[in-house]
């Protein structure tokens, strides 16, 4: 599974831009992100089950509810991205789900967030009949609608982004649209966020151009019809590859903020976080993150302070000494400046992916979660909970399998009154089904 944790993470995983296809340094074999990966472990699926209740009197980080989702297809199914009502009673999940004869399709699942029960599931197939394997969720701040995007193969244009929006009551699809980049190839939506009005939705991941190789892509649509309203495309300074894995709006609606991977002149791949005005899409600023190391950094994930005031960017960041980490950055939104770094190595001192970040509705914390080398139990989940003033770390949690075996988070969302914290990705309990989304809430 080490190797199913670097594709996703330069697939921009977590949800995220599945398109860099570049080999990581010090990692044999890395799978590139342009293939799907072959499952020769996937056993029969059984249907939903739920499992954990609400634990009265808990702890901070203590378990809520599990809740697992095993699609139809005999296959896996792994959830990429969470997404939480504005009224907190429903919770959104996306991802990947074998379907059989359609290879794996985008999946979105509603739950209630206070027991885990399954409202309604939902799939999605593009025009191309193959493998759509990535995904994010968004609700609109309304709660009237749950937007999802992906790759999708497209019938004679490779892959293609592909935006849905679907009724949050009831999971009727409402509409369908897709971007197809100047060169024709592979364009890998990764990321979506919907406006504070909610008449937006943006979405960005990565697309190749016609002579720069993959750039980021932003696309704005209007939220009711799905027209398109505005592309930019951002090529970094090294003229390579450029992959975009999330995408967050300003609480006031006025601004958008992309990170990614980008190629360095001199530095190899480095975090690049590119602000632009929502309107028009012109762009504001960019900033980037080179590690310790000088080598692999690949943020997974950006979001925006409930003020408006700060942006936190978190991904994977090559150490000294200390394998790959999570490493988290704080920015001020006027104008890029960094405020603080941390970075998270587990007990293991091994690969440590972070995935997701999110942020208090008071503003005061940043959680990040991700993919950990445990100390016997291979990989597992692990949340981290900052001090959003200053960068101090206030607890980790940790999440093993009962199968033991590898379990990896890709996505984060807090709860509207910050009494829950919600995370979803997959693993193996060790019995038939294989591997299948498993989405945690704890107590922040």
């Amino acid at each position: 599974m080490y190797r199913h944790s670097m594709h996703r993470l330069c697939a921009a995983a977590a949800g995220l831009a599945a398109a860099c296809g570049i080999a990581v340094p010090g990692v044999a074999g890395a799978v590139p992100a342009a293939q799907v990966p072959v499952r020769p472990w996937a056993q029969p699926a059984r249907p939903l089950a739920v499992s954990g209740t609400a634990l009265p009197g808990a702890a901070p980080g203590a378990q809520l509810w599990v809740a697992r989702y095993s699609g139809a297809g005999n296959g896996d199914d792994e959830g990429l991205s969470v997404a939480v009502s504005p009224g907190g009673a429903r919770v959104f999940v996306t991802g990947m789900s074998w379907g059989g004869a359609s290879g794996y399709d985008l999946v979105t699942v509603a739950y209630s967030a206070a027991s885990g029960a399954r409202l309604w599931a939902r799939r999605y197939n593009g025009p191309g009949n193959g493998n759509e394997y990535g995904g994010s969720v968004a609700v609109s701040p309304d709660g009237t609608r749950v937007f999802m995007t992906g790759p999708s193969p497209g019938a004679g244009s490779g892959q293609d982004y592909a935006t849905v929006a679907y009724s949050a009551a009831t999971g009727a699809q409402l509409w369908v649209q897709r971007y197809n980049g100047p060169a024709n190839r592979d364009d890998y939506g990764g990321s979506v966020a919907v406006s504070p009005d909610s008449t937006r939705v943006y979405v960005t991941g990565s697309s190749q151009g016609a002579t720069s190789g993959q750039d980021y892509a932003t696309v704005a649509y209007n939220a009711a019809t799905g027209a398109r309203l505005w592309v930019k495309r951002y090529n970094g300074p090294a003229n390579r590859a450029d992959a975009a894995g999330s995408v967050a709006v300003s609480p006031g609606g006025t601004r958008v903020y992309v990170t990614g991977g980008s190629q360095g002149a001199t530095s190899g791949q480095d975090y690049a976080t590119v602000a632009y005005n929502a309107a028009t899409g012109a762009q504001l600023w960019v900033k980037r993150y080179n590690g310790p190391a000088n080598g692999y950094d690949y943020p997974s994930s950006v979001a925006v302070s409930p003020g408006g005031t700060r942006v936190y960017v978190t991904g994977t960041s090559q150490g000294s000494g200390s394998h790959n980490d999570y490493a988290t950055v704080a920015y001020s939104a006027a104008t890029g400046a960094r405020l603080w770094v941390q970075r998270y190595n587990g007990p293991a001192n091994g690969g440590d992916y972070a995935s997701s970040v999110a942020v208090s509705p008071g503003g005061t914390r940043v959680y990040v979660t991700g993919t950990s080398q445990g100390s016997g139990s291979g990989q597992d989940y692990a949340t981290v909970a900052y001090s959003a003033a200053t960068g101090a770390r206030l607890w980790v949690r940790r999440y093993n399998d009962p199968g033991n075996r590898d379990d990896e988070a890709f996505a984060l969302a807090v709860s509207p009154r910050g009494t829950q914290v919600f995370v979803t990705g997959f693993g193996w309990d060790g019995t038939a089904t294989g591997y299948d989304c498993i989405t945690v809430a704890y107590r922040p």
